[in-house]
């Protein structure tokens, strides 16, 4: 299985480095990481570490910059794009079709191609105008799934919480992780 994982400046870096280090431990997908310069500069300030340590990770990198690059072609076949966190600049790009760096561009084709696209909207209040372009994506074929905490599990930390939305997300690309808590009836 081939993801394209995108890490865009909103705040929240820890569910892209969480669902990297999900991936990496499943050896049927293959990672293909895009961080935007907002990205690293965020996942520096919330976690320490530098894109380098993301990159590591990931079988495939590529510069934001590179709208050359095989993730800006449809004819690159993947199953199919998360970006976590999805900031409310990109996924306004996203919708509106301005691809403007390979981040949007590889969200572009996903939709086009009609491959899932898994969008972990970080935001909060949202605004009409947020609102509607978050139902304009979903017209478009999109997943919205913003990284929303659920309690029945009986999270003891913040590393519960995240793994509860990073696992939903991975459900949602059919490549769900062992270890995730199911709600097993009261």
């Amino acid at each position: 299985m081939t993801i394209v994982l995108g890490i865009s400046g909103a705040s929240g870096s820890i569910y892209g480095v969480r669902l990297l280090e999900k991936f990496r431990r499943n050896p049927a997908v293959e990672i293909h990481l895009v961080v935007t310069r907002s990205g690293e500069r965020t996942l520096y300030l919330e976690t320490g570490r530098k894109a380098a340590d993301l990159k590591a990770l990931a079988h495939h990198w590529y510069p934001v910059e590179d709208i050359g690059c095989r993730l800006a072609s449809g004819s690159f076949p993947t199953d199919g794009m998360v970006i976590a966190p999805c900031s409310i600049h990109s996924m306004s790009a996203i919708a509106a079709g301005i691809s403007s760096n390979l981040l949007v561009r590889a969200a572009d084709v996903t939709l086009k191609e009609r491959r899932k696209l898994i969008l972990m909207v970080r935001e909060s209040p949202l605004h009409l105008g947020h609102l509607r372009t978050m139902v304009s994506l979903a017209e478009m074929g999109a997943i919205l799934a913003p990284p929303v905490p659920a309690f029945y599990g009986g999270p003891r930390s913040v590393d519960d919480l995240v793994d509860a939305s990073v696992d939903r997300v991975l459900d949602l690309l059919g490549t769900p992780a062992p270890e995730a808590r199911r709600w097993e009836g009261a």
